[in-house]
Order: C-alpha cells, then structure tokens, then sequence
C-alpha cells in the first residue's frame, strides 16, 4: 500500500511514518519547513518528502492519506482530497488500526512525564531482551530513535497524547490504540486551547479506561484526585498505585542520585543514575510496573534503569563555558517548570539558578496558567521570560505584569539578541543556566553558548 502523510516531520507523524515504512508500506510525506534532522531520517529511509501542501501532490495517487492533527479546514492539499472523495484517515487510527492490532500496547498518558517514561519502559524492555516497538515523543540516547517497528516482536510501548486526533476527528489521539497496560501518570488541566476545563479532559481518560481488558493492569500514582474521578466513572480493569514509598537519598553535589523502590512493602536494590528529580523518581516507578506486567522481573528492571541515560530535550547538558552550565528542557506547563527546578535545585543546592522559560504552547500563549508561573520559579535566583509580541507564537499576556510577585528577580524580553546579552552579563562561573521551551527557541542554547565564550 501506498500511503501519503499529510504533516509528516511532526514528531508523531514522522514516527508513524517510520513504522509504515518498516511495516512494509511505500511511505511519502509532505509538510511544511521540511528540514533536519526529522527530514535526514525519513529520507534516509526511503521516504519522498515534498515541501508544503499542495493539492498537485494528488499526482502521486496514493492508496491512503493519513492526516496530521496539524492540518485544518482551508489546507490546498486537504481540500482537493475532500473535493474528490479520495480515501483518508487519521494517522492515530491508521497506527490502531494497521500495527497495533494484535501487539501487546504499553501506552503512557499523562499531563507530563509522557515521554520520559515511555523511555524508560522502552528501555527496560530493551534491556531485558523483548526488543520492543515503539512509538515516543523524543529520543533516548540508548534507543538511538525515537520509533521502530518489528511485526515479529508483540509488545508496543507508545505515548499516549491526550491531544486531539485530527480535525475531523476530536477525540484524544489514545482512544486509538487500545492498551493492555496503560500508566496514567497524572492529570492536570492543559490544552486550553481544545479543552474548555479539568473535567473534559477527565472525559477522554474515561474513554481509554473503558478500552483496557479486564486481564490488561492501569499503573497509576496514589495521590491523584482528577484520576479519582476518572476510574470514579467505570473501572473494569486491576489498578495498581505507585507513590512516595520507596526511600528517595540524594548524594551532594553533581553525584548520582540513589533510589531504593519499594513495591507491596518489599525494598529492592537502588537504582543509581544522573537523573534529577522527584518526578523522574515517580516516572520511574511507573516504568519499572509496567515492565513488571510485561513479564520483567523487578530486579532486573532496577538494573536496566541504573543504566537509563535520559531523554534529550530533558535537564540535557548543551555545553559548559567559563563554569556557567546551560540545560535544555521540555517544560513548558508550571508544574513540569517546578518540578524540573526542584530537580536541579537539588543537585546544584545553593549555586544559582537562572531560569529562562519561552511560553509557547497554545496553553501558556492563551495566558490560561500564567498566573502559576511565580510560583512555578520560586526556586530560581534570576528569571528570563520570553515572549512575542506578533505572530502566531505572541503571547496574550503580559510577562511583567504576570511575573511581578517576583519583583527584580525577574524580566521579560521579546528580542532574542536582547535576551541572551542580558544572560551574558548576569551570569557567573559557578552558575547553572536552565532553558525552558517546548519549542526550538530560535536556537538560543548556541547563541548563548557562543556569547558565554566571547570576550
């Protein structure tokens, strides 16, 4: 079969396109600003990517197009598909339907910790000699890839995005694939711009509660009350809790973090890693569960994660200069921005912080949770705040006015250049810089590298 990928170098997309291609399928694509390194791996696979969307890409008479959550209403190409009446569907019921068919499903769904933890699940799997497919969200440096599909191999770790499916479709993209073991490993409001409130979110949760097999297991955390609510609605499946009962030790300074997990009142050996964080404990937990349930022993999980070298884009080290550590993460909702403080307050303990956080998602862009965000930056000494004023990334609050309560310990800019000259001049050797986006940031982290070794 032949199948055309409308929106194929999202992250998603470009990973089922992967798994197509592996599953035999010829494998064409097209979106917009096609570039590296998403574009190097699909063509490096043998996939065709055409710039943009236009409706001539109808010459390549594909059996199927598959239809990215980023293609709307008044799109060329998917105007001249409904025009004609050609067959298309969404590309989370295509994989449900197609490949995960028949696969033991480990789907991970959460507010955050989604890829982090599909990760770690991956790589205990891997570890254990299962050979796992899966589909995530970012790249571990041990997975090399962020997707990979063997028909052969029966289990499938995928995360599980509450996000919308497509734009004929609203439903959250996991109603499609049907997990026998699901973490659910928190739940908070986000997505304000297709999610009115908590409850509607709740909602989807309860439709993938009521897919789990009576023989599947829901991994989730003790202390989680929108989650209460969730299996409040129906549960048909065994539920296991994970919390804070295992012994969680720091080591000073930059040593690695011990954690000693403990499961139904039994201690097993610590998982020794590099990995910051309460919340990576939790994550944690939750991987060595679902393993569990896959037919993994604890004990050997334990092993595997003392080996887990983390996630790109998460507390990633992007260079030193003049002892002035910059970091690279994925938080962008105030409680990921928090948690990922703590994490690193308590490696660094009394070194300063700068903080430098870009509100991009469409949640933080509509202002929804600006007001968290003081809060959310306690921990850090110094806060960088950027945001557009024009554009479809401008935000629709104001930065100094949100972020007051912090008084002269933070500021806000609209201007790249501005923003890293004033990173240049407050930092000191000794310091630890934390960059803060979901989205590339305009390739702060060089240019800030760059400043930083300058004279």
């Amino acid at each position: 079969m032949h199948i055309h990928i409308l929106g194929i170098c999202g992250t998603f997309m470009g990973g089922l396109a992967l798994i197509a291609r592996a599953a035999g399928h010829k494998v064409t694509g097209c979106d917009t600003g096609v570039y590296p390194p998403m574009s190097t791996q699909l063509e490096e696979q043998g996939i065709d990517l055409t710039e943009g969307f236009g409706a001539g890409q109808l010459a390549l008479q594909p059996d199927l197009f598959v239809v990215g959550n980023v293609v709307s209403r008044g799109n060329p190409l998917m105007e001249a598909i409904l025009d004609q009446g050609l067959p298309y569907t969404s590309g989370p019921q295509w994989l449900g339907e197609n490949i995960l068919q028949g696969q033991h499903v480990l789907a991970v769904a959460g507010t955050h910790g989604k890829t982090t933890t599909s990760s770690m699940l991956a790589w205990i799997l891997e570890q254990a000699g299962l050979e796992p497919n899966f589909l995530i969200g970012g790249i571990a440096p041990g997975l090399k890839v962020s997707a990979r599909y063997n028909p052969a191999k029966p289990l499938f770790v995928i995360e599980a995005d509450e996000y919308d499916t497509a734009f004929f479709d609203k439903r959250s993209k996991f109603v499609h694939y049907r997990p026998r073991t699901a973490i659910l490993n928190n739940l908070e409001y986000d997505h304000a711009d297709i999610f009115a409130n908590l409850e509607a979110i709740e909602t989807q949760f309860h439709h993938l509660v009521r897919m789990i097999p009576s023989n599947g297991l829901i991994i989730r955390p003790s202390d989680a009350p929108a989650l209460d609510h969730v299996l409040a609605r129906g549960c048909w499946s065994p539920v296991q809790t994970f919390g804070p009962d295992g012994m969680w030790r720091y080591t000073p300074g930059n040593q690695p973090t011990h954690f000693i997990p403990s499961f139904h009142g039994a201690s097993y050996p610590p998982v020794c890693w590099n990995i910051t964080g309460e919340h990576n404990r939790m994550n944690a937990l939750a991987a060595i569960a679902a393993a569990h349930h896959a037919g993994v022993s604890i004990e050997h999980a334990i092993k595997a994660l003392s080996s887990f070298s983390g996630v790109k884009r998460r507390m990633e080290v992007r260079g030193v200069v003049n002892d002035i550590t910059v970091y690279d993460d994925f938080a962008h909702h105030p409680t990921a921005i928090a948690t990922t403080l703590q994490g690193l307050r308590h490696v660094v303990g009394p070194a300063r912080i700068l903080a430098v956080i870009e509100p991009r998602s469409n949640t933080m862009k509509l202002g929804t949770m600006a007001a968290q965000l003081p809060q959310a930056l306690e921990l850090a000494d110094l806060t960088f705040c950027f945001g557009e004023t024009t554009g479809k990334h401008a935000l629709g609050w104001n930065p100094n006015e949100v972020l007051a309560p912090l008084g002269k310990r933070a500021t806000s800019f609209s201007n790249h250049a501005a923003l890293v000259k004033a990173l240049k001049d407050a930092a000191q050797p000794g310091d630890h810089i934390l960059i803060m986006s979901n989205g590339s940031f305009g390739g702060i982290h060089v240019a800030l590298l760059e400043a930083l070794g300058s004279p």
